[in-house]
């Protein structure tokens, strides 16, 4: 009796613990009503290395194996929302990295397909999506220049590192109406940058400066 009064106390204070994230994200950064249910319903502790569980629910990023990061709830906040997932169903993720991004999008959206190209990376956040029963991301060890064309097109992609460019075949793979969000490097200076898909031509609007890693290619075992 005693243990199951633990167990309840211990998930009502990771409860608060999150719905005090979300108020502080929302503070700084109006939350869409989907996008903050989306962020309430999956709890990052799960995706935090052990060695940074207490910084769980900061706005901080946190690092990762192989010089990797997890991403700042903030960001994966905006990124979700840069997307502007509402009506959507397919969206493509190029950096799976933890596997945080993509379970927030999975909330949002029929179909999440993700790549990795670090394996223990992805093995992890696959482990993480078995043990939350997500059953609606779709995983790919690759090389995430190339996008995943078995699949496409996409209403929607993201990238969750900043590329110096968007490759051709990226843009290819977007579906007509689609909108791309990613933290492009121009010149040193990172920019979240929206690019959007009419009648099979690409605009683009910069957003906000930000820091991600760096897109890497080739694939790491």
């Amino acid at each position: 009796m005693k243990q199951k009064f633990m167990e309840e106390l211990a998930i009502r204070e990771k409860m608060l613990k999150l719905e005090n994230m979300v108020k502080s994200i929302d503070s700084k950064f109006p939350l869409d009503n989907e996008v903050r249910r989306a962020l309430l319903s999956v709890d990052r502790e799960l995706f935090v290395p052990q060695i940074f569980k207490h910084f769980s629910y900061s706005l901080d990023a946190l690092p990762m194996d192989n010089e990797q990061w997890i991403s700042s709830p903030l960001t994966v906040a905006k990124m979700t929302q840069y997307l502007e997932p509402k009506g959507c169903e397919r969206v493509l993720e190029i950096g799976c990295g933890s596997g945080y991004q993509a379970a927030v999008l999975s909330k949002l959206f029929k179909r999440v397909f993700t790549i990795e190209r670090i394996d223990n990376l992805l093995q992890e956040a696959r482990a993480r999506f078995r043990k939350l029963n997500i059953k609606n991301i779709l995983t790919r060890f690759d090389d995430g220049t190339k996008g995943w064309e078995a699949f496409a097109p996409f209403d929607r992609i993201l990238f969750s590192a900043s590329p110096k460019e968007i490759p051709d075949v990226i843009f290819e793979q977007l579906a007509e109406g689609g909108i791309l969000v990613a933290p492009v490097n121009n010149s040193g200076l990172q920019m979240i940058t929206r690019y959007y898909k009419q009648n099979g031509v690409i605009t683009e609007e910069n957003i906000e400066q930000c820091e991600f890693v760096p897109i890497v290619k080739g694939v790491v075992r």
